[in-house]
């Protein structure tokens, strides 16, 4: 079966996120001064061809965390349906 994830990778809340403070600061600059707290991730979808949900979930889980996340300053999360 094939699967499409969706996976949001993001910079964990307790660490500084220098992109979302730029953007941040651009955005209050430019008259929107209530909105704050910007953070910046990544986005990825991708295909996975798995026998099982169950499966791709381990194959997709396997790949953030070696691959599209640096476990120390970003954490993650997906979903994945069936395509």
């Amino acid at each position: 079966m094939k699967f499409i994830a969706e996976i949001n990778v993001m910079p964990l809340k307790a660490l500084l996120d220098p992109q979302g403070k730029a953007v941040e600061k651009v955005i209050q600059t430019n008259g929107y001064a209530e909105i704050e707290n910007v953070r910046i991730g990544k986005h990825i979808t991708l295909e996975i061809e798995a026998p099982t949900k169950e499966a791709a979930m381990e194959k997709v889980n396997e790949v953030c965390s070696k691959v599209l996340s640096n476990p120390i300053m970003e954490g993650y999360e997906y979903k994945i349906t069936e395509a």
